[in-house]
């Protein structure tokens, strides 16, 4: 059996754009994180109900089952703590305020700092422990 202690956190990365999928996935895995990647919100949703992960990064927009959808089905799951943040190229405050509204715990706007986000995602799994 595992030691939640030493064990990597889990990351649930969702985004239907590869390249940013890939560089998120790359810059997570390169500090340690256990990252599952997936292209769109159904497989998002999917791999959280089979096992929920420490922490998930949502694209909003993505086909099918938005990064939104996603994260009200985490908020009424088995595991509701569990912390997202939403990625996005929506940068008005109307859609900022959505995420908030629905449960997100932070929202960083693409373009972005692969090295910025990967402080807000320690930062957020540092507070959850």
């Amino acid at each position: 059996m595992h030691d939640p202690a030493t064990a990597r956190p889990r990351i649930l990365v969702a985004d239907d754009d590869a390249d940013i999928r890939d560089l998120v996935e790359f810059k997570l895995t390169q500090a340690g994180f256990e990252v599952q990647a997936v292209a769109d919100g159904v497989s998002a949703w999917v791999s959280f109900e089979q096992q929920p992960p420490e922490l998930v990064v949502l694209d909003v927009m993505m086909p099918g089952m938005s990064g939104i959808d996603v994260l009200r089905r985490i908020r009424e799951s088995e595991a509701p703590a569990v912390p997202v943040l939403l990625l996005s190229a929506k940068s008005r405050d109307s859609d900022v305020d959505t995420g908030f509204e629905v449960g997100a715990d932070d929202y960083v706007i693409k373009p972005f700092s692969p090295r910025e986000l990967l402080h807000r995602v320690s930062g957020m799994l540092a507070r959850a422990r």
